[in-house]
């Protein structure tokens, strides 16, 4: 239940048109809807302040479909992660109001009068990096954050960062994007005074392990101040990024 929805109860209950013994019913539901393959979480936003997101890849489009239009009557931000083209074709056949991206394979709908807060800058090392990169950024701005893409400033041309290092700067958090061997995180460490998301991709030739090495490197930088996520994991840099942004908006940090 929404904060909306909780008002909305609290004030029948004040105006008599709800019994307190009613309520109580409404507020000790199970918080989650049943369909015959999930079981929808129905109070995320109101536990977490995050609405619940789906995990495209593995369900078919018909799945994605059924819960996405159990989430419209909870949440107004829908989002859809590793949705391939073709699956998304099916879904905005039944949910012609959503929006996909090819780059990022997210399916979206957002209220448009969502404000944005703060500044999360998003830096990869290369172009091949970007489609992770995009996950993280469709993934912050529903989330209402202000966004910085800052693309293609890896260590082979490191001049290309240095040019960008100011704008780096104002943003409260950076998530730093990068295959290869994955320098790029310790770089921005020791350039900003605030916090940097490393995410490992698995891009690069043989020895880069499918993101193994690049991970490796991150998790053992002697720059402070850099935590890493999980390979090819832009949704959880994105998530983790909003929280301190929000906190930071907050006054809170």
């Amino acid at each position: 239940m929404e904060q909306q929805q909780l008002l909305k109860l609290l004030q029948n209950v004040a105006q008599q048109t709800l019994t307190p013994e009613a309520a109580i019913e409404s507020l000790s539901k199970d918080n989650f809807e049943e369909l015959n393959y999930a079981k929808i979480d129905t109070a995320r936003v109101r536990r977490t302040g995050y609405p619940e997101v789906i995990y495209g890849a593995g369900k078919t489009a018909e799945q994605i479909s059924g819960i996405i239009k159990v989430m419209k009557g909870h949440q107004k931000a829908i989002l859809a992660t590793r949705v391939e083209q073709d699956k998304a074709t099916a879904v905005l056949q039944e949910l012609p109001s959503l929006k996909y991206d090819a780059v990022s394979q997210t399916l979206t709908t957002v209220d448009e009068k969502t404000a944005s807060v703060g500044n999360i800058a998003i830096v990869t090392a290369g172009t091949s990096d970007i489609r992770i990169a995009e996950e993280a950024a469709v993934t912050a701005e529903i989330f209402g954050n202000h966004v910085t893409r800052i693309y293609d400033v890896g260590v082979a041309g490191i001049h290309r960062l240095f040019a960008k290092i100011d704008v780096i700067r104002q943003a409260n958090v950076v998530i730093v994007i990068a295959g290869m061997e994955g320098a790029l995180p310790s770089v921005v460490g020791g350039l900003v005074d605030h916090p940097v998301i490393a995410v490992p991709t698995s891009v690069g030739y043989g020895s880069n392990l499918g993101g193994m090495t690049p991970l490796l490197t991150m998790l053992n930088s002697c720059a402070a101040g850099i935590s890493v996520v999980n390979i090819d994991n832009g949704f959880g840099a994105a998530y983790n990024a909003s929280m301190i942004n929000r906190l930071i908006d907050k006054g809170h940090i």
